[in-house]
């Protein structure tokens, strides 16, 4: 789908600069601290081991983004993952739905090909963790770009050297939250999906670690999709969701902070379908999703506000996660939301984000149409595959097409 315009030369342009203004308005940005980063939280101790990784608000401005080709490379891997599995010493999945530990693999030695099978793995499983992980910040943004090239946040900090493509996540004693300024809701987002091309294969290496607290919460939007009634799935695959920068942007001009590259809206299937996968995945999250178009203000707000507590409230499609130093989160920002726990105050929490771009997402119809495949429900799928592995050929069958 194409982004909302932002200039002024035409009516369906102007509509949208006074969209745009109307969220301006409406943006209560000043309380959300994802949206008003706190440029002065530091503690200012320049002998921390990670200085040079410490957040930097660099005043640039970037031209807009432009649309570019992707192809994903899941869609190389062998799908028995044979490469990369066998190179682990233990594979745990966290739950049915979303989430697995691989242990002993480091991702300074993968191979192209593990690297493919490892970007279908996280596309099946929606995020995949490793532990004691070596690589530095440097393999890890060679690592990402395997999977796609990289985004430049327009608001968030970068690390004080340089390195543009590095989203930092950063708090210490200096910066106390108040968890009475909004609603944990409010936190579960998806990374920059109002982006023309969001992202896609995306890693976190947490290099300093509270010794308890601070963990990352991840949802299925596989799982949210299969949990729906086959009417309503239908539904929801005709709809589309307008996505926003605004809030971000507005945030960071309150806190006297840079908006390196101007905000976009743009607008996305509320039900979207991975490219290697072919499995459909509602793609709303509270973060940046504003409405749904074309339906009236009390449906939209009934129908966002039902999924994104889906997300946030049902365990079923959850994985929860505790850092350690040195351990790195791979996860699919096309299919799953995701959310931190502020609960670790005073200890330090760092870490460093790779953010590959994937394709600009498609909708079931688009997707079809354009490679000839059945999109399908995860959940339906599994239990098809799994019917067909049991089945001999003997006895009654447990599945009629």
């Amino acid at each position: 789908m194409a982004p909302v315009a932002t200039t002024d030369s035409s009516s369906s342009s102007n509509g949208a600069a006074n969209g745009i203004a109307q969220r301006k308005a409406e943006a209560r940005v000043l309380i959300n601290p994802f949206y008003s980063p706190d440029s002065s939280a530091d503690d200012k101790d320049d002998n921390y081991p990670y200085a040079q990784y410490k957040p930097k608000f660099p005043d640039v401005h970037w031209a807009p983004l432009e649309e570019f080709p992707v192809t994903d490379r899941g869609l190389r891997a062998d799908p028995s993952k044979k490469n990369l599995l066998s190179a682990a010493t233990k594979i745990k999945h966290l739950t049915p739905a979303i989430g697995t530990i691989l242990k002993g693999v480091d991702l300074r030695q993968l191979s192209e090909a593990q690297k493919d099978e490892l970007a279908l793995l996280v596309a099946e499983r929606g995020v995949v963790f490793f532990r004691d992980q070596e690589i530095d910040i440097h393999g890890q943004l060679d690592l990402a770009r395997h999977f796609g090239r990289l985004h430049k946040h327009a608001t968030t900090p970068i690390p004080r050297n340089g390195l543009e493509e590095v989203h930092v996540v950063y708090n210490d004693h200096a910066r106390k939250p108040d968890p009475q300024a909004f609603s944990k809701l409010e936190l579960w987002h998806t990374d920059v999906s109002y982006e023309l091309q969001p992202p896609g294969t995306t890693s976190l290496k947490v290099i300093t670690g509270p010794e308890f607290g601070g963990d990352t919460l991840w949802s299925s939007g596989y799982a949210v999709y299969s949990s729906l009634s086959p009417g309503f799935q239908k539904y929801l695959e005709g709809l589309t969701a307008l996505h926003s920068a605004v809030a971000q942007a507005e945030g960071s001009r309150a806190a006297g902070l840079t908006v390196r590259r101007e905000p976009i809206e743009s607008v996305h299937p509320v039900v979207r379908v991975h490219p290697v996968t072919g499995w459909k995945s509602v793609y709303v999250n509270h973060g940046f999703t504003r409405r749904i178009i074309g339906v009236p203000k009390a449906e939209s707000n009934a129908i966002l506000q039902f999924l994104f507590h889906q997300f946030s409230e049902n365990p079923d499609f959850q994985a929860r996660f505790h850092w350690k130093p040195n351990s790195v989160a791979i996860w699919d920002n096309r299919v799953v939301n995701h959310t931190a726990t502020f609960d670790f105050w005073p200890q330090t929490r760092h870490a460093l984000r790779a953010t590959p771009h994937g394709e600009r997402p498609i909708s079931v119809a688009d997707f079809e149409a354009q490679t000839g495949r059945q999109a399908q429900d995860r959940l339906v799928a599994l239990n098809l595959a799994d019917n067909q592995a049991k089945d001999t050929g003997n006895g009654p069958k447990t599945y009629n097409d």
